[in-house]
């Protein structure tokens, strides 16, 4: 079994190695019914007990597949995360979100209202076809996601969503709350506003960048709140070595970034590792950290995961890492 981390001060617990739903709806109909319950079967297989999802991923087919192919598991035995803020309605009266290859008819429609949230867990929880929801995640009110948009966008989820998130926390509903976005700053704004519990942030604490160690995560650790990390490959430039497959944030990376990303797949090679399962786990080193939920969307990406979050990574490697200051220590 892989080892279980608590959520901020709450009873719930995740494995340290998770698993990412969004691939699960993303790739469409590239993946049958069947192909994404044997996907998930097998993560559980592994000892994988935190699955996430959310209604963007795949415009609700991400829910659907995960719900179906969990629900023949037992359900006290796993987590899972699911996010509110985008309300799925039909496909004319919304916006399909470009990066999803599925053919759901359905569109996005943004809402951080309270009644919102409210809509969006009782439709969550149909396409899930689950009896909870054990994490509840405010999806993207970062400036990632919405420009010069974002003040009022946070202002809507201040005085909305993020409310109605702690309300059903209080009351039951949902036994953890936070944020889902790609930005740490706006993670940092909304501990200063309300009691939540995790933050899963999206390709910010990464081997290739650790920015957030300055201020923001030893605040998560003086206040109790737990950091989900997704992303771990920043997309795809950590993972590979091919200059065409080498994204950041799911776009080209610059030479820069690239550069450095090679300088970190030699140096974590000659002590002979696989640069992805330095990746994985090079933030579940900080305490801050309770998980690590690479997508996966395949049975090869399973069963790599499983072996790289099982490798053996001696402390000369993150030692060298930080003395030619490619990845920082703590």
């Amino acid at each position: 079994m892989i080892e279980k981390r608590r959520i901020g001060k709450t009873q719930t617990q995740v494995t340290k190695l998770g698993f990412g739903g969004a691939p699960l709806g993303a790739v469409g109909d590239r993946l049958t019914e069947a192909d994404a319950s044997a996907i998930v079967h097998r993560a559980w297989e592994g000892g994988i007990r935190y699955f996430d999802t959310a209604p963007l991923y795949g415009h609700g087919l991400s829910e659907r597949r995960l719900g179906a192919a969990l629900a023949a598991l037992p359900r006290d035995e796993f987590t899972l995360s699911s996010k509110v803020g985008r309300l799925l309605v039909p496909a004319a009266e919304g916006e399909r979100y470009a990066g999803m290859r599925d053919a759901e008819p359905f569109a996005i429609r943004y809402d951080y209202s309270y009644d919102g949230v409210r809509r969006s867990v009782d439709a969550s929880l149909t396409r899930l076809g689950l009896d909870r929801i054990d994490i509840a995640l405010c999806h993207d009110i970062d400036v990632w996601t919405h420009g010069d948009a974002q003040p009022g966008i946070f202002d809507a989820a201040v005085q909305g969503a993020l409310p109605a998130l702690c309300e059903l926390r209080d009351q039951g509903v949902v036994r953890a709350v936070g944020l889902g976005v790609n930005e740490w700053q706006v993670c940092s704004e909304v501990m200063d506003r309300f009691e939540v519990d995790c933050f899963l942030l999206a390709g910010r604490f990464t081997l290739l960048e650790q920015e957030p160690l300055d201020s923001f995560l030893p605040k998560c650790v003086e206040r109790g709140v737990s950091i989900i990390i997704g992303g771990p490959y920043n997309s795809g430039i950590l993972a590979t070595d091919d200059r065409r497959r080498a994204t950041y944030d799911y776009k080209p990376s610059s030479d820069e970034l690239y550069d450095k990303a090679q300088a970190i797949r030699r140096t974590v090679e000659r002590h002979g590792v696989d640069p992805r399962a330095a990746a994985l786990q090079y933030p579940l080193r900080h305490p801050a950290v309770a998980a690590v939920i690479p997508g996966m969307w395949a049975h090869a990406e399973v069963e790599q995961n499983l072996g790289f979050i099982d490798t053996s990574i001696p402390d000369a490697l993150w030692q060298e890492l930080a003395e030619q200051g490619l990845a920082r220590s703590w």
